[in-house]
Parts: structure tokens; sequence; C-alpha cells
């Protein structure tokens, strides 16, 4: 997966798009401190195992983390 830096404020007019990542695929949390990804099938707070419609993840440094409810992220 490639590497992006920006320097300055990101504007976009038509929106950004990601296919997302599978949960198995994430990288390591530990590596990617601060990094926020969508993962594909990452579950939202209703959904059961192996039902994960996708959610927005983050790094904490140890942990991905869900962005709805502040959990460790699993699929």
């Amino acid at each position: 997966m490639a590497n992006t830096t920006f320097s300055g404020p990101i504007i976009s007019n038509n929106g950004f798009t990601s296919t997302g990542i599978a949960f198995a695929d994430l990288p390591s949390a530990t590596a990617n401190t601060g990094r926020i990804i969508f993962c594909s099938d990452a579950r939202k707070a209703a959904e059961g195992v192996g039902a994960g419609t996708g959610n927005l993840v983050f790094s904490d440094g140890a942990n991905w983390i869900r962005v709805d409810t502040g959990a460790t992220a699993s699929a």
C-alpha cells in the first residue's frame, strides 16, 4: 500500500474514495499510530461476529479502534 505525505490543508471537491481494507489485512497497529483506515468488514455496534459491514478505525499505537464506540475493532 502506498503512503503519501501532504503539507497544509487538504481539500476535496468530490470526496475521497476507498475500497477499504479487510480486518485480516490491516497493517500493524503499533507501526501505524494515528493512522485512519476504512476497514471493510469491521463491525459496527449492532453487528454480530463475522457480519461486519465496515467501520472507520484508527491506530492508538497498540490496537485498531472503532470510531463509533471507541472499542477495539474486530471483524
